[in-house]
């Protein structure tokens, strides 16, 4: 009779243990990122659909006292007066109790950093430019039936046209979303159950919700990655031998980026490339963002500007 003794079966055993120990974790990571991207899109969605059949997205809660404050209540009044007549939400929460809609009190940014979660507009994106129709509002947040938990950054003064000169992105910023797929569970991390929607212009509204790629990549690259000189064509090209899930952000993807840089980290002031273009003068020219002054223009498709690229 053949068989196996014990201690045969003992050291199998140990190796099977020591294979799971070391796979099991990344495959778990596989199918977590798996479930967040697909709750993400549909989060991503269904939000698009709502924003599209809302009468308006500017001008809630405004009570202005002078040119340059609103009624702390803004973001609330969006939600309850807006949002929810065309979104099934749940569970409203002021800025001092966002934990109770299962917004964590801090969270992990793509560089690994650990910040406090914002509570105010100005604690994410601030643009004090002259002129420019940006109001600080305290967030406020809410819970789907889906069980993502969001938090509102509303700027009730936003607008589709810049009347000065220069297109200032604080301009065009209504609504930032940040959201937590699987509220206080954790594991709280920007690009995994952590992300963000901007919503863009107060008429023909766009949302936009880029998932940037880390730092972690295949073709081992820390961001931002630079263009060197063959400008957009390069750019794309970058995003593309990092990862085949990577890519050039578009114009209002590359935007909500700007806007959400506290969660990103790492960013320079060389600008950014867009996977966007523009026909101007008879000529194609690529947008990017100035990463000094916030200001989404158009350019040659030549020269020397960064990359930061997104998931699909």
């Amino acid at each position: 009779m053949i068989g196996f003794t014990l201690a045969e079966v003992l050291i199998t055993l140990t190796i099977i243990g020591i294979v799971a120990a070391i796979t099991l974790p990344s495959l778990l990571v596989n199918v977590n990122d798996k479930a967040w991207n697909a709750q993400r899109k549909a989060l991503y969605a269904r939000m698009s659909q709502a924003i599209g059949e809302m009468d308006s997205v500017s001008g809630y809660g405004l009570n202005i006292d002078d040119e340059n404050e609103t009624a702390r209540n803004a973001s609330e009044a969006f939600i309850i007066e807006g949002l929810s007549k065309v979104y099934r939400v749940q569970n409203i929460c002021n800025v001092n109790n966002m934990q109770a809609c299962g917004i964590p009190s801090s969270v992990i940014t793509m560089d690994g950093e650990s910040r406090d979660f914002p509570k105010h507009f100005f604690d994410i994106y601030s643009d004090n430019r002259e002129g420019i129709h940006f109001y600080n509002p305290d967030a406020a947040a809410f819970e789907t039936v889906n069980g993502e938990s969001i938090a509102v950054f509303y700027n009730p003064g936003c607008i589709s046209e810049n009347p000065y000169a220069g297109n200032y992105i604080g301009w065009f910023v209504c609504a930032n979303m940040v959201y937590d797929l699987n509220g206080l569970k954790g594991p709280n991390e920007v690009g995994k159950d952590v992300g963000f929607m901007t919503v863009f212009y107060n008429s023909n509204s766009v949302v936009a919700a880029p998932i940037p790629a880390s730092s972690d990549l295949d073709g081992g690259a820390e961001f931002p990655i630079n263009s060197n000189d063959s400008g957009t064509l390069d750019a794309a090209s970058a995003c593309v031998k990092q990862d085949e899930d990577t890519r050039l952000p578009d114009k209002y993807e590359l935007m909500s980026l700007y806007v959400n840089k506290v969660f990103i980290g790492n960013l320079d002031e060389l600008g950014y490339w867009s996977g966007s273009a523009s026909t101007v003068n008879g000529k194609t020219m690529s947008w990017v963002i100035d990463e000094r002054d916030g200001e989404i223009q158009t350019t040659e498709q030549s020269g020397n500007l960064s990359v930061r690229c997104i998931k699909r």
